[in-house]
């Protein structure tokens, strides 16, 4: 039998489209499921975690984010779990801002919780980060300390202080949560302003089990909107990071404001996001269980062939979107694996 004829290298550089005209801009990398917070909508307190075995090396999410770029992904995000935990994690950042410097990539940032930024802030700023998502869903220390479990606010803004410092652009992220900070989001978003950050909210997301009933969590960001309307002025914007989020300006603090909607109105139809585990596997929506194996073809062979057939094969499968329902007349749809898995 003859063997195949390989593709043109026109085909094999063509930019990855999705089943439904998406092109695939924008990969989020988990490079770890581990944590030093337990936040109540995130993850269980007693929380196990990955044997350290299964967890890609630090030069393997190199190769896969490389390989990515290649075909076409121009904006990275470092999640976790906790990215900044994860031992000599400042290697592969310094690596992958090889790809801002070439041009190749346009975009490298970070989602953390912040307690770790008082360490790397300046030497995220000096290896090409610009801008990082912080989370934040209370300035009450001890309702801080409830949330996270184990967290300290002051840790966290000191962090901010850093980052500051650095000339890192932050941006606030802060998870709506039913009788527990609604209240506060008001003064949130004038603090926010007043430090010069974006902010963004975001509905409870049904994943993973958390030893608590998602229902007892959930706020719709519609009523957090009409709420926050009385107190703003907040005037439509068509600003896009790539993410989720729809924004508004703030008039009075002339700041950003944006909502994820994940429940109440999904924006799957502008999805141009896949994410990677810190094992190597690909999900190819965050509220769907169907998910490619990266690391087998990443190991098995030294050139990236196999690899970026595997990947091609995979976004050939992405779905239209997630169907999260969370509320009690309807058996709650979710996936089963936490947030920190398939990176925040």
């Amino acid at each position: 039998m003859n063997a195949p004829t390989p593709a043109p290298l026109a085909v094999e550089n063509a930019p990855l489209v999705d089943p439904f005209a998406r092109a695939i801009r924008y990969l989020r990398v988990s490079v770890t499921d581990r944590c030093d917070f337990r936040c109540v909508y995130c993850m269980a307190e007693d929380m196990t975690f990955l044997p350290k075995a299964e967890v890609l090396s630090l030069e393997e999410p190199d190769r896969l984010c490389s390989t990515f770029i290649g075909l076409g992904v121009r904006k990275l995000r470092l999640t976790g779990g906790e990215p900044l935990v994860r031992r000599n994690v400042m290697s592969l950042v310094r690596a992958l801002g090889r790809h801002l410097e070439s041009g190749a990539l346009e975009e490298l940032t970070l989602t953390t919780n912040g307690s770790q930024l008082a360490k790397y802030a300046g030497e995220l700023a000096a290896t090409g980060v610009r801008r990082i998502n912080v989370s934040i869903d209370t300035l009450d220390p001890e309702k801080f300390a409830a949330i996270t479990r184990w967290g300290r606010l002051e840790q966290v803004l000191a962090g901010l202080d850093a980052a500051d410092a650095a000339g890192l652009s932050v941006k606030i992220n802060a998870v709506a949560l039913k009788d527990v900070n609604i209240g506060e989001l008001e003064a949130m978003v004038r603090w926010c302003g007043g430090r010069g950050y974006d902010m963004t909210v975001i509905e409870v997301m049904p994943m993973g089990d958390i030893g608590a009933q998602r229902v007892d969590q959930y706020y719709p960001l519609s009523m957090v909107r009409a709420e926050l309307a009385r107190a703003f002025t907040l005037e439509d914007s068509d600003y896009r990071t790539g993410g989720p989020a729809r924004y508004v300006t703030v008039k009075e603090t002339g700041r950003r404001l944006g909502f994820i909607t994940p429940l109440t109105h999904n924006f799957c139809e502008l999805c141009n996001r896949v994410r990677l585990t810190c094992t190597g596997t690909l999900f190819m929506c965050l509220g769907q269980e169907d998910a490619a194996d990266l690391r087998a073809p990443l190991r098995a062979h030294a050139d990236d062939a196999a690899l970026t057939h595997a990947i091609r094969a995979a976004i050939a499968r992405k779905p239209k979107g997630h169907d999260f329902i969370i509320d009690r007349r309807h058996a709650p749809r979710s996936v089963s694996r936490h947030m920190s898995v398939t990176g925040g």
